[in-house]
């Protein structure tokens, strides 16, 4: 199930408010700027997918998502608890950085947790199977996958070079709680 959960940016030991209902965290988060969807994600793939597999699955949503928005490139991250480098791609993405670009992400399977830091608050929002979101441009985030990541993320770009962080050098991703393994996992060798 999908959650978003607030807090003040200084204290990350309790969330000012938790959220599990999908259109109450889409409405909170669009407040702010965020853009949060639920899409269909009817295809049979499994974390540990090829990135083609993925692709062919999710092609006309890929189509659309590119024609209607102006985005250049397209990848996938599909990762199983087993996964030789699954700590080198946690450690990748879990310190505070921005991006020159809005962040997109279409998650086909599994879980992950993209924690937003805007105006005093921290953002922290478990996307799971069927969840789009939209991080804009310049907007402070991590993201986490746990130490046993489950899950495939279609991943576009308006940059053709793909993924380009600028890393803020803020400590603040030290002090927020990380990403639970995800259900599933426990369930995959």
């Amino acid at each position: 199930m999908s959650r978003l959960r607030i807090y003040d940016d200084t204290r990350s030991d309790t969330p000012t408010e938790v959220l599990e209902d999908h259109a109450a965290i889409a409405t909170a988060l669009n407040a702010v700027g965020v853009r949060f969807e639920q899409w269909e994600a009817d295809q049979p793939i499994a974390p540990g997918a090829s990135q083609d597999e993925v692709i062919a699955a999710y092609r006309s949503d890929i189509d659309r998502l590119m024609r209607e928005n102006g985005y250049q490139a397209v990848d996938v991250i599909s990762l199983k608890p087993d996964h030789p480098d699954r700590a080198a791609f946690r450690q990748k993405f879990l310190n505070e950085h921005t991006h020159s670009e809005d962040e997109v992400r279409f998650f086909v399977a599994g879980a992950g947790q993209f924690t937003l830091h805007i105006d005093g608050k921290v953002y922290e929002v478990l996307c799971e199977k069927g969840d789009l979101i939209g991080v804009p441009d310049g907007t402070p985030h991590w993201f986490d996958m746990s130490e046993s990541p489950y899950f495939v993320a279609i991943r576009l770009f308006t940059n053709v070079e793909g993924w380009v962080a600028t890393f803020t050098g803020e400590d603040i991703a030290e002090r927020f709680p990380r990403m639970s393994p995800h259900a599933s996992a426990s369930s995959v060798s």
